[in-house]
């Protein structure tokens, strides 16, 4: 589809916690709007109350695409991702109503904005470094990583094995830095980007507040109830905010104070994680989420794209 004549998107990003949902719900109702979720622990069924998934009756009537269409024991996949949420869009836009790509997923966001292939992979490849993972650790193999591609070592957390994984994987496949490996930003999709953030104070109580009401709704009996269905096997799922220290409070490693105390430091350094993405965006732009004007400010940015 020539990008002239691609559908219009307004897209709703940034950190965890700051709004970016309700945000959405007004929006889709002032537009005649339906959201595509860019959040990629909500695309896994099961897990509500982790991710501060909206019910039906707060989604209010607006349609919601891409919630629920993975099992726990499905690893992650942006370039599948990518697929079906450019459908989404396509969908939406060809129906006569406005798309609205919302969530803190950076790399899910850009991959559907912007023409973005993706590296390909390969089964032998990837188990003899999930091998290697699993006998010397996360910590291990990041050390390989920095010698290899000090850029894209000093991106990835030295404990997110499944990234390093993809990242020396990629090297080996292509002979090249994994950071050599993502494009140049070129628009696949016409769309505003409007980011909702908060007084990071502000927003530390938010993310607290937040993790008490996990407990409180009952994520120790959601994640007891996603055990069967393969939640420990899960190499995405089982490592999510909450979910990891939700397993560990079920073991006994952890005790209820502790993991929720970890469950929040671990949300405050992935906010941070989320703020550095979309900052470096020039494309955004931030609006308060406290604002009392909030609403109407982002209205008039999209209706300003979209007529």
């Amino acid at each position: 589809m020539p990008f002239e004549t691609a559908p219009r998107v307004v897209t709703v990003v940034g950190p965890t916690a700051a709004g970016k949902s309700a945000l959405s719900i007004a929006l889709a109702h002032e537009l005649g709007g339906e959201v595509v979720n860019a959040d990629s622990m909500q695309l896994y069924r099961g897990m509500d109350i982790g991710t501060a998934k909206l019910t039906p009756a707060e989604r209010d009537g607006v349609p919601h695409h891409l919630l629920d269409i993975w099992d726990v024991t499905f690893p992650a996949a942006v370039a599948e991702y990518q697929e079906l949420a450019r459908a989404a869009i396509d969908d939406i836009a060809d129906r006569g109503r406005v798309p609205l790509l919302v969530g803190g997923s950076g790399l899910y966001i850009r991959a559907v904005l912007e023409e973005f292939e993706f590296p390909g992979t390969d089964p032998a490849v990837r188990a003899q470094l999930e091998e290697e993972l699993s006998l010397i650790g996360a910590a291990s193999l990041h050390d390989r990583l920095r010698a290899r591609d000090p850029e894209a070592a000093a991106k990835i957390l030295p404990s997110n094995g499944r990234r390093i994984v993809r990242a020396l994987e990629v090297i080996e496949l292509t002979g090249q830095p994994f950071t050599a490996s993502l494009p140049a930003p070129t628009p696949h999709y016409p769309s505003v980007q409007i980011g909702v953030d908060r007084d990071a104070a502000v927003l530390d109580d938010r993310i607290a507040a937040r993790v008490d009401l996990m407990w409180e709704q009952g994520l120790l009996d959601e994640v007891r109830r996603l055990i069967p269905r393969g939640l420990r096997e899960g190499r995405t799922a089982s490592r999510a905010l909450g979910y990891q220290q939700a397993l560990a409070e079920i073991d006994g490693s952890l005790s209820s104070e502790e993991a929720r105390a970890d469950t929040v430091r671990g949300t405050r350094r992935f906010v941070r994680r989320q703020r550095s993405w979309f900052r470096r965006d020039p494309s955004v732009t931030w609006l308060d989420a406290a604002a009392p004007t909030l609403v109407a400010d982002a209205l008039a940015l999209a209706r300003e794209w979209t007529a």
